[in-house]
């Protein structure tokens, strides 16, 4: 009977603990940017984030966006981020910036999560990333995994 309490009462404390770490001002915050999204801003989001990753050297040869392309985007995204911080959120960011130097950072690290499963989510973005497998040596990867 001891140890069905004690595990109850453990039980109990991190059922109770979990909705305040993830009721945190960082998390409030993360979450009142994602809800405050709808889709046609996600899809713009990922637009952005693809943009900004083609203006690597290694990458930007295979990229036909134009310079204003790329103006266009990251003005719709200024405002967007006005938007969401100045209207939507700024009490959350408010309070979670108090409590944490670095909520704006983790809050768009959640927003840009988001944006790129509205690309993950694609039929067209799955097949592509699973191309690779007609050139994979499956045979050789699961003699390692079989391995003990």
């Amino acid at each position: 009977m001891k140890f069905s309490i004690k595990a109850f009462t453990l039980l109990l404390g991190l059922i109770i603990a979990v909705p305040a770490f993830a009721a945190s001002p960082t998390n409030v915050f993360a979450t009142c940017l994602v809800d405050n999204l709808n889709g046609k801003e996600r899809k713009s989001l990922a637009k952005w984030i693809y943009l900004a990753m083609a203006a690597h050297p290694e990458i930007k040869p295979l990229s036909s966006a134009s310079e204003a392309d790329i103006q266009k985007s990251d003005k719709y995204i200024g405002k967007l981020i006005t938007k969401l911080l100045t209207v939507d959120c700024p009490n959350e960011l408010n309070t979670a910036s108090k409590s944490n130097p670095r909520a704006l950072q983790n809050g768009f690290g959640l927003v840009g999560k988001v944006a790129m499963q509205e690309l993950m989510s694609n039929k067209n973005v799955t097949k592509a990333l699973t191309n690779y497998i007609k050139y994979a040596d499956l045979d050789k990867i699961k003699k390692i995994t079989r391995q003990k």
